[in-house]
């Protein structure tokens, strides 16, 4: 195929159009590892609660590809040194940075793949891609892994204000209607500079970097820790828990192929073998729907009573509470659950659990993010802001749930 051919444009609803940059990165958006992001939702089950939140990962992975694209352009323009093999890695990298996700990638990772992270996935992916790619992604694994010694390239694509971060913030606000979440990744990305290969942010890009903390802490409040959310979540994994149980028991669950196989298996790192890897290459949203929706009529009480309460939005009640709830009240909960409905204690703690999320906009114990004074030394955030909200940012702040079924209110 001509060359010319594949400098295709997008448009995107956030940014308008985006251009993909050369060859290797329209053939690697055409990959099937990757048109496979179609098919997976980037904000899981948060649909349910913003009905607009039906954006996908293809649609992040592009958005990032963009946003590398416009921070090497100002990188450049202060005199940062990009060769064109780094500039082509890091986009490589960014663009491949979650090709491992699963569908519903947290209720996955916590039932039928949880040996295996999808950070691990990603770059299996990767060594994969550069198998068929004749190398050409050697320095973006590099990178990627952080073994390259120019450290701000990593920093870019993973660090408490990375393309990912900036990418994801502005388009689940954008999806999903929660205004708190929009950040002026332009104006971050023009503030940006490296000194001795290190990424710092000029002063004057402080209060976008304060804005941008406060709208990672009330994005996780108000849509990826939204109780709603949570509840759907915990009970797909609930669900697949069972599924799983069910399956290494011997009893037959219809759904496709490559679902069966990891509900069959037990997979490890070590036993993540190419042939894994495509099977897993073929998983998407729709093989999980599409069980839920078989398994809705099932023999077994806890696997269609769950999938019911999923695809007919009839969840679980939550309660969120600044206290650690008792194990007394639990067990409560749970015998008389049990006795409504026939069935063992252990049963019913599918149905009748407690646990804890936790919300840090910064983290003091990560990488930090460095702001260049005007006198040209180098402070973190936290010391450099003025706001005193900076510093309760920083603070890790923790809820505590309980999950039950509405009938025992």
């Amino acid at each position: 195929m001509n060359i010319i051919n594949k400098l295709k444009i997008f448009n995107d609803p956030i940014y308008g159009f985006i251009s993909i940059p050369n060859a290797l990165i329209y053939d690697l958006i055409e990959h099937s590892y990757f048109q496979r992001l179609r098919r997976i939702s980037q904000m899981g089950l948060s649909y349910l609660v913003y009905p607009g939140a039906n954006h996908t990962r293809f649609h992040h992975a592009l958005g990032c590809m963009h946003l590398m694209q416009k921070a090497i352009e100002t990188l450049r323009f202060k005199d940062v040194t990009i060769s064109a093999e780094e500039e082509n890695a890091l986009y490589v990298a960014i663009l491949l940075h979650d090709i491992g996700h699963g569908p519903f990638s947290h209720a996955m990772e916590r039932s039928i793949v949880e040996d295996v992270n999808h950070e691990a996935i990603s770059l299996l992916f990767m060594n994969q891609l550069n198998i068929e790619f004749n190398g050409k992604l050697s320095l973006a694994i590099q990178i990627f892994k952080g073994d390259y010694h120019r450290k701000f390239m990593l920093q870019l694509i993973s660090s408490q204000l990375d393309m990912d971060r900036m990418d994801y913030l502005k388009r689940d606000s954008f999806y999903s209607g929660v205004a708190e979440g929009n950040v002026n990744s332009e104006r971050l990305i023009q503030m940006m500079n490296v000194v001795d290969d290190v990424l710092v942010i000029e002063e004057k890009g402080i209060y976008s970097v304060e804005k941008f903390l406060l709208s990672r802490r009330l994005m996780y409040w108000q849509a990826y820790l939204h109780k709603t959310s949570l509840v759907a979540e915990l009970i797909l994994t609930k669900v697949l828990k069972r599924a799983k149980e069910l399956t290494l028991k011997g009893i037959h669950l219809p759904c496709s192929e490559p679902l069966l196989f990891f509900m069959q298996n037990k997979i490890n790192l070590e036993t993540f073998t190419p042939e894994t890897l495509d099977l897993f290459s073929q998983l998407d949203d729709f093989d999980i729907i599409g069980a839920l929706k078989s398994w809705q009529k099932h023999d077994d009480f806890i696997l269609s009573t769950l999938s019911k309460m999923i695809v007919n939005r009839d969840l679980l009640k939550i309660k969120l509470t600044s206290e650690k709830v008792s194990l007394e009240e639990l067990q409560s909960l749970k015998e008389r659950f049990a006795a409504q409905n026939n069935i063992s204690a252990i049963d019913a703690s599918y149905f009748i659990y407690r646990g804890k999320i936790k919300n840090q906009a910064y983290s003091k114990e990560a990488e930090p993010i460095r702001i260049l004074k005007k006198d040209k030394t180098i402070e973190d955030v936290v010391e450099a802001s003025d706001q005193l909200n900076l510093k309760s940012l920083s603070k890790l702040v923790t809820k505590y749930y309980i999950c039950f079924p509405k009938q025992l209110i």
